[in-house]
């Protein structure tokens, strides 16, 4: 596995990945409605256009296999993990263990002291095997629809 920087090429490879990975691997927790308000088909264009500016503006890391992108995450300047997803057919292989790491080594060589995120109900027992530990239970309203996630922090100082 090799974990790189960002490309903007990888752009439309990672949104694809965002939503299979949502449709496929968190269907265990969320319902179909959830999951469709969650990340919608139909905002496709809209999130290339979204994701370019942030997946840019923060630190970003992809993960390749045989030159594959297998998974993603990336973390702003104030140490938000604010998105981390694995290709559905590359679960439990290390890939989110490896992109997470690479995260803390960076936070840490920015001297940040915390790192934090927002996980779903699927990525909460990932975070916590990492030392997250949850601050507190949300729901949170997309497009009408309530989803429940955790804001988890870890000391990483």
């Amino acid at each position: 596995m090799n974990i790189r920087a960002y490309r903007e090429s990888d752009l439309s490879q990672i949104v694809s990945l965002f939503y299979e990975t949502v449709h496929s691997v968190n269907k265990q927790d969320y319902s179909q409605e959830q999951l469709d308000a969650w990340a919608p088909k139909e905002e496709e264009a809209l999130k290339l256009n979204t994701w370019r500016a942030t997946l840019r503006q923060n630190i970003t890391y992809v993960a390749q296999i045989n030159n594959i992108i297998v998974g993603f995450s990336d973390m702003t300047a104030e140490g938000h993990l604010d998105r981390l997803y694995v290709h559905k057919d590359y679960q439990g292989q290390g890939v989110a263990s490896a992109l997470a790491n690479k995260l803390e080594l960076k936070a840490k060589e920015q001297g940040l002291y915390e790192m934090d995120t927002e996980a779903s109900i699927t990525a909460k027992p990932f975070f916590e095997r990492l030392g997250y530990q949850v601050i507190a239970k949300q729901s949170v309203e997309r497009k009408g629809v309530l989803l429940v996630n955790y804001r988890m922090s870890k000391k990483i100082m």
